[in-house]
C-alpha cells in the first residue's frame, strides 16, 4: 500500500478515465487512486472496475447515485483516505487539465514541510493553456477578490490540484464544510489557513480539457 491516495471525482469521463489511471500508475512514485464516480451513465464506473482487475489493491472505486457535487465527492474521498491510513491525500481532475506528472512535485512539497501544497496557476512559473481571455480575466479576478476578503495570501485559492497531509484533514471539521461547487476549494484552504497550517504553492500549467 502506498502512503499517497489520489482522489479523482468523475462524471461521464469514459474518454479519459483509463488513460488517467494508467498514467498515474506509471509515475516514478507509487500512488494509489480512489475514483469517486457519481453514477456516470456513460459507463465510467464499468471501465474503472475493469482496471481494478489489473491494479488490484491500488485502484479503489466509490460509486454514488447521481451528481452530488464536487465538494461532497472530495469529502467522501477524504474520509476514505483517513480511514485507510494514507499519510498524503490528493485532489485531482480526471480530464488532464492537471498534469499527473505534477503529483510527484506536490508530494515532495509536503514531504519538505508544507501541510498542504497547491498546484498554482498564478505563482511564478505557473501558466494557463488554451484558455480564452474572458475566462482568464474572471479566474484571476475571483482569486484577487478572495484574497482581499479572506486575507489568505494564496495566489490561486480556487485551485483544485492539491496534496494534503492527513493531519490537516483530520483537524478540519469536515461536517462544517458547506460548499459543494468550486467554492469548496476556497473553503477548504481557508479552514486550513485559519487553523495555522502551512500552505505552499507549486507552479503548474493548467490545460483546458480536450476530451
Amino acid at each position: 500500500m502506498s502512503d499517497c491516495l489520489v482522489i479523482i471525482p468523475t462524471y461521464n469521463e469514459k474518454e479519459n478515465i483509463v488513460k488517467m489511471i494508467r498514467k498515474v500508475f506509471s509515475l516514478s512514485y507509487p500512488f494509489d487512486i480512489l475514483i469517486v464516480d457519481d453514477g456516470s451513465p456513460d459507463g465510467t464506473g464499468d471501465l474503472v472496475r475493469e482496471q481494478q482487475q489489473l491494479f488490484e489493491g491500488r485502484l479503489h472505486l466509490l460509486e454514488r447515485e447521481g451528481k452530488l457535487g464536487l465538494g461532497t465527492a472530495y469529502i467522501a474521498g477524504f474520509r476514505y483516505g483517513i480511514k485507510k491510513g494514507y499519510d498524503y491525500i490528493f485532489e485531482m481532475d480526471c480530464d488532464f487539465s492537471h498534469n499527473p506528472d505534477d503529483l510527484v512535485r506536490l508530494y515532495q512539497s509536503c514531504k519538505n514541510g508544507a501541510d498542504l501544497s497547491v498546484g498554482s496557476r498564478y505563482v511564478k512559473g505557473g501558466a494557463l493553456e488554451n484558455w480564452p481571455f474572458d475566462r482568464i480575466f474572471l479566474s484571476k479576478g475571483a482569486s484577487l477578490y478572495t484574497r482581499l476578503i479572506t486575507w489568505m495570501w494564496v495566489m490561486d485559492p480556487t485551485a483544485g490540484f492539491i496534496c494534503y497531509r492527513r493531519k490537516v484533514l483530520e483537524t478540519i471539521d469536515l461536517d462544517k464544510i458547506k460548499f459543494i461547487g468550486y467554492a469548496f476549494q476556497i473553503e477548504m484552504k481557508f479552514a486550513a489557513h485559519t487553523l495555522g497550517f502551512k500552505i505552499a504553492e507549486v507552479p503548474i500549467t493548467f490545460t483546458d480539457r480536450v476530451e
